[in-house]
């Protein structure tokens, strides 16, 4: 009984390290916002993280802007990017494939999104280091 409780809290300890270690926001993730006004775009965050500290950019059709102020505390996340002289928050938490994003508009307007970790850039990035 007692070596049946060692293995099953050994195994348990050993799935939450490998969730824990393979949970890294590091790296691209993509998906879409629907703004206040309605425009849809498609985005795509290149988060790199040194212990807190979360930095990197986010690519849109507006364009390319660096992650500013960001922060990263477990699965929990936050980070601005300014567009046009706006500053807007960003507030997230990290899933195992998947981030869910509050966006703050100004105003009290938020809006939610969904990126996921975009695994075809990661295919190729393999594939050019593999070179």
């Amino acid at each position: 009984m007692l070596r049946k409780f060692y293995s099953v809290t050994v195994f348990s300890f050993c799935f939450v390290f490998l969730m824990t270690f393979s949970s890294s926001l590091d790296g691209r993730w993509t998906g879409a916002i629907t703004t206040p006004d309605g425009m849809y775009l498609d985005v795509a965050y290149n988060f790199v993280t040194d212990g807190e500290e979360l930095t990197g950019t986010a690519d849109s059709p507006v364009g390319q802007v660096t992650i500013d102020n960001g922060k990263v505390s477990g699965n929990n996340f936050s980070f601005e990017v300014t567009v046009a002289g706006n500053i807007y928050p960003h507030k997230g938490i990290l899933y195992q494939d998947s981030c869910g994003v509050d966006i703050d508009f100004g105003g009290g307007v938020f809006v939610h999104t969904t990126i996921h970790r975009d695994t075809t850039s990661l295919a190729y990035d393999n594939f050019l280091n593999r070179k």
